[in-house]
């Protein structure tokens, strides 16, 4: 592919994915008390290197070192699955850098963990066959919905949140993306990701001419409105910084590592889902044993490497799957592009900045939209196989009691506090593990009768 066309084609991964990529390390270090104040410099150098780390980390998941990469389209980043976790942790240990260290301790050993969890998954293999992974995709999908709808509305934690503003700003985008998905071909149309982001990024500039920008709260507090772009973040963000090795030194504590270990089981999960959502919805097939072991291996490599750089565990990226399943764009010449900008925003915080700046609102234009393909690649691997009485059973067990426990955590309060941390996050965690269960358990139909 030209680069003239790989270069956007690249950059509108990062642009769905960069918020996502700083957002758990931001509120890692702020449960751990190392936000802002005297760790100020130490919290810009941790978010320069995760940008650096998930660059690198990506470029060996594309092109793979040895068997460590699934070469499969996937964009690799800091993971929000572990952030239940590491804030039981901080909590714990009481916060601190010395927490943050057991979280990094905890994050290599892990890594190292998963590692070996990829270099087996062959003969584990069984366990996944569509249908389970049909659903850990959907599951994923349904449980990103939100998340998308958070940003629609210009992100849950702003003042503003569900203003008219945010709402018609998103709308916008969303408009847009479909515009030049829909009726335009070619270069346009699979750029229409980027397109729909930029125009969005054009119309905060204008609206903050004609609109107010600032609102008060019903305190009379007076706040920034969550749409409006801060160019000052750019004009002080340097042009060159060389990244921090170990800018946290790593302790090792059995009170992160166990839970943590846990974490890292059902990461593997995720990836197995992620890389099944990316080869189905972009290229229609399975993936194979090969593609899922590295791309599992690099999962687990990959964050070890990244806690070395005091960055929280790199894993495959759920947004950028349901990117690639609705553009079906799976040339990894293309998605290299994204990862060598993402190094240089690790190394120019100026370009980070440009890209950090952008409204929530703007971002969940586009993300609702890519959210819902996976969970329509998730269909698509279910249905690869008859929907026989089996399987429907699998899939609606799967959804209606493990996703629904995992989306409605309130129901897990009286449970011990393990059994919280590991199924209480999100709904990926409960449906994965009742959907494999159900497939050991169930018996299989005859052939007969799955024809039938």
């Amino acid at each position: 592919m030209p680069l003239k066309q790989a270069i956007p084609l690249g950059l509108q991964h990062v642009l769905a994915m960069f918020v996502g990529n700083l957002t758990p390390l931001l509120i890692i270090t702020g449960a751990c008390g190392i936000a802002g104040g005297e760790f100020a410099d130490l919290q810009l150098q941790l978010l320069q290197n995760a940008m650096l780390v998930a660059g690198i980390v990506t470029l060996v998941q594309l092109f793979s070192i040895g068997p460590v990469g699934g070469k499969v389209p996937i964009i690799m980043g800091t993971s929000s699955g572990f952030i239940g976790v590491f804030n039981s942790v901080a909590a714990t240990m009481g916060g601190g850098v010395l927490a943050y260290g057991a979280i990094m301790g905890a994050s290599i050993i892990g890594g190292l963990f998963e590692t070996v969890l990829g270099f087996f998954l062959k003969p584990l293999r069984k366990f996944f066959p569509s249908v389970v992974t049909g659903t850990v995709v959907m599951s994923i999908g349904l449980s990103l919905i939100s998340v998308g709808i958070n940003s629609f509305g210009g992100g849950n934690t702003a003042k503003d949140f569900g203003s008219m503003e945010n709402l018609l700003l998103a709308l916008f985008v969303l408009v847009m993306i479909l515009v030049f998905k829909h009726a335009t071909k070619g270069f346009a149309s699979f750029s229409a990701i980027l397109l729909g982001i930029i125009c969005g990024y054009v119309a905060a500039f204008i609206m903050g001419f004609v609109l107010p920008t600032t609102g008060v709260t019903a305190d009379g507090v007076e706040y920034t409105k969550a749409w409006v772009l801060n160019w000052q973040k750019v004009a002080d963000a340097s042009w060159f910084a060389i990244p921090t090795l170990m800018p946290v030194k790593p302790v090792f504590d059995l009170r992160a590592i166990l839970p943590v270990l846990i974490m890292f089981v059902v990461t593997a999960v995720e990836t197995v889902g992620d890389i099944s959502g990316v080869m189905e919805g972009g290229l229609g097939r399975e993936a194979t044993d090969t593609e899922l072991s590295g791309g599992v291996m690099c999962d687990g490599l990959g964050s070890s490497f990244a806690a070395l750089f005091g960055v929280l565990p790199n894993t495959s990226f759920s947004q950028n799957v349901g990117l690639v399943s609705m553009t079906k764009i799976v040339n990894r010449f293309a998605l290299s592009t994204g990862a060598i900008f993402l190094i240089l925003c690790g190394l120019c915080p100026k370009l980070g900045a440009i890209v950090s700046i952008m409204p929530q609102s703007v971002l969940g234009g586009a993300a609702v939209m890519m959210f819902s393909s996976i969970v329509i690649s998730g269909i698509q691997l279910i249905t690869k196989e008859p929907l026989t009485a089996r399987n429907l059973s699998i899939v609606s067990v799967a959804l209606g009691v493990g996703y629904g426990m995992g989306a409605n955590a309130s129901i897990l309060n009286q449970a011990p506090q393990a059994v919280q941390l590991i199924f209480g996050g999100s709904g990926i965690v409960p449906a994965a593990l009742v959907a494999i269960v159900l497939n050991i358990l169930l018996p299989k139909e005859k052939k007969e009768d799955a024809a039938a």
